[in-house]
C-alpha cells in the first residue's frame, strides 16, 4: 500500500508514474477526498483553538459577567458538536482513502523502463546457446504422454481441467528439483522453510493479493474463512507481520517449497495443454526483507539466485527488465527470467523475481530499527521464484529430449535420482 502522505504531497507526480503502469486508474475521486480531508484538519484545527480560547475566556466571563458565561457556553457546545461531527466525518473520509489505497498499485521505481506491455520489456544479460537438436523437437506434453508420465485425462476426469497426474520417474524428477533448488538457497544463506498452505484474509491483504485480485484465489467456506496460497510468498513474507526488526538482522532470507494455487480466472484460453498453466503447482520461493538503502542491490543477488539453478542445470536463459505496463501490482522493479523451450521454439517465463519496496511492509506492518534506539522504519520485502518446479521439469524435457523420446537427466540431478540418468518409457 502506498503512503497516504506521500501521495498526497506529490500527487501529479505519482498519478504520472502510476498511469505508465497502463489500465484505467482514476484517481480524481481519491484527489478530491486528499483536498476534504486537509480541509477537515484545518477546520478541526480552528475549532479546536477557538473552544480553547473559550475556556479561559469562560474563566473570565465567570467573575467579570456571569450573564455573558451561558452565552458562551452555549456557543462552546456548538463548537464541541461540529468538532464531533467533523471527526465522523474524518473517520468515514479516511476509511474511503484507505479503501482505494488497496487497489492502487505500486509505484515503479525511476529505474523502471515505460512502456504498455511485455514487448518493452528490456533484455539485460542472456546465459547459453540454443540447444541445436538435430530432429524436430517435441512439446514437453508430447514427450510426458509418450514417456507415459503424464496423464491429464484421467487428472481432468479426478479434478477437472488444468490439473495433471505425474507417474513414474517424472514424479521423482519433480521432487528431485524441489530438493536440488532448496540445497542450492540455503547453501547461500537461505533459511528453509516449510510454511502453511492456507492463510486468513488479511495475510493475502498483506501481500496485495487481495482485495484486487480475489477472482483468482481459492478459497474456503466457512469462518474463518482461509485462502489457499498463490505462493509461498504469502505466508513468508507475513511471517515478521507487525514485527519490528532489528537492522543488524538485515537482510533477512528465505526460501520456502510450496504447492501454489490459482483459479487462473484471467488466463481462459490460454496455455490449455501441458503444465504451463495449471490450478495447482509446485515452486520454490525466495523472500527477502531488506533495508531500504540495500533492496535494489538484493533484488540483483536475487534474481542471480534463480538463475544460477538454470546455470546448474545447463539451460539457455535471458534476464528481461519488465516495463512499467508489465509488472506486478505490488512490485516496484521486476525481472523476468525466460528459459528457451525447443520445443515451442519460445522463451517462457520460469521466475519473477521483484522488489516491492515499502508497499507489503506497510500493509502488513513490517518495521526495523536501523539501530538500537531509533525510531522504527518500514523495511523493503523482495520476493522471486528459485524456481518455477514444474516449468524447469518443461525446460528439462524440451531440453534434453532425444529423436527417439528418451529423455537426459541432467549431472546434477542424477544423484537426486538415485543414480538414473535418463527417463525412458514406463
Amino acid at each position: 500500500m502506498l503512503d497516504l502522505k506521500n501521495v498526497a504531497q506529490n500527487f501529479d507526480a505519482v498519478v504520472a508514474r502510476l498511469q505508465s503502469r497502463g489500465g484505467s486508474l482514476d484517481l480524481g475521486p481519491f484527489k478530491s477526498l486528499v483536498s476534504e480531508r486537509r480541509d477537515l484538519y484545518v477546520a478541526m484545527e480552528s475549532l479546536s483553538a477557538r473552544r480553547n480560547a473559550a475556556n479561559e475566556e469562560m474563566k473570565r466571563k465567570a467573575k467579570e459577567d456571569p450573564a455573558a458565561l451561558e452565552s458562551l457556553r452555549g456557543e462552546m457546545r456548538a463548537v464541541s458538536q461540529n468538532i464531533k461531527e467533523k471527526e465522523a466525518r474524518l473517520k468515514e473520509v479516511e476509511e474511503e482513502l484507505n479503501r482505494i489505497l488497496l487497489l492502487i498499485p505500486n509505484v515503479p521505481h525511476e529505474s523502471v523502463p515505460e512502456g504498455a506491455s511485455a514487448e518493452q520489456n528490456v533484455q539485460v544479460r542472456i546465459w547459453g546457446d540454443k540447444p541445436q537438436l538435430p530432429f524436430t523437437p517435441k512439446q514437453h506434453f508430447e514427450l510426458g504422454e509418450k514417456l507415459g508420465m503424464l496423464d491429464f485425462e484421467r487428472a481432468a476426469k479426478v479434478s477437472g481441467s488444468r490439473f495433471t497426474f505425474y507417474k513414474g520417474a517424472l514424479a521423482r524428477l519433480e521432487r528431485a528439483l524441489v530438493s536440488f533448488m532448496i540445497d542450492v538457497h540455503t547453501q547461500k544463506g537461505y533459511v528453509e522453510m516449510l510454511p502453511p498452505y492456507l492463510v486468513l484474509r488479511e495475510t493475502m491483504m498483506g501481500t496485495g493479493q487481495l482485495p484486487k485480485f480475489e477472482d483468482d484465489a481459492f478459497k474456503t467456506a466457512g469462518e474463518p474463512e482461509r485462502f489457499l496460497i498463490p505462493t509461498a510468498e504469502v505466508p513468508v513474507t507475513n511471517y515478521h507481520a507487525d514485527e519490528i526488526l532489528e537492522g543488524e538482522s538485515l537482510p533477512l532470507r528465505y526460501c520456502a517449497f510450496s504447492p501454489c494455487f490459482r483459479a487462473e480466472a484471467g488466463a481462459a484460453g490460454r496455455d490449455t495443454r501441458g503444465l504451463i498453466r495449471q490450478h495447482q503447482f509446485h515452486k520454490v520461493e525466495m523472500v527477502k526483507f531488506a533495508t531500504p538503502d540495500t533492496s535494489l542491490d538484493e533484488l540483483e543477488k536475487m534474481t542471480d539466485d534463480a538463475c544460477d539453478i538454470l546455470r546448474r542445470l545447463g539451460l539457455h536463459h535471458r534476464v528481461m527488465l519488465l516495463c512499467t505496463g508489465d509488472m506486478g501490482f505490488a512490485a516496484r522493479k521486476t525481472y523476468d527470467i525466460e528459459v528457451w523451450l525447443p520445443g515451442q521454439g519460445a522463451y517462457r517465463e520460469i521466475s519473477s523475481c521483484s522488489d516491492c519496496g515499502d508497499f507489503q511492509a506497510r500493509r502488513a506492518k513490517i518495521r526495523f530499527r536501523a539501530q538500537k534506539g531509533d525510531k522504527p522504519q518500514l523495511v523493503h520485502t523482495l520476493n522471486g521464484s528459485g524456481l518455477a518446479v514444474g516449468r524447469t521439469t518443461i525446460a528439462l524435457l524440451e531440453n534434453y529430449q532425444r529423436e527417439d523420446g528418451t529423455v537426459v537427466i541432467p549431472e546434477v540431478l542424477v544423484p537426486y535420482m538415485g543414480g538414473l540418468k535418463e527417463l525412458r518409457p514406463l
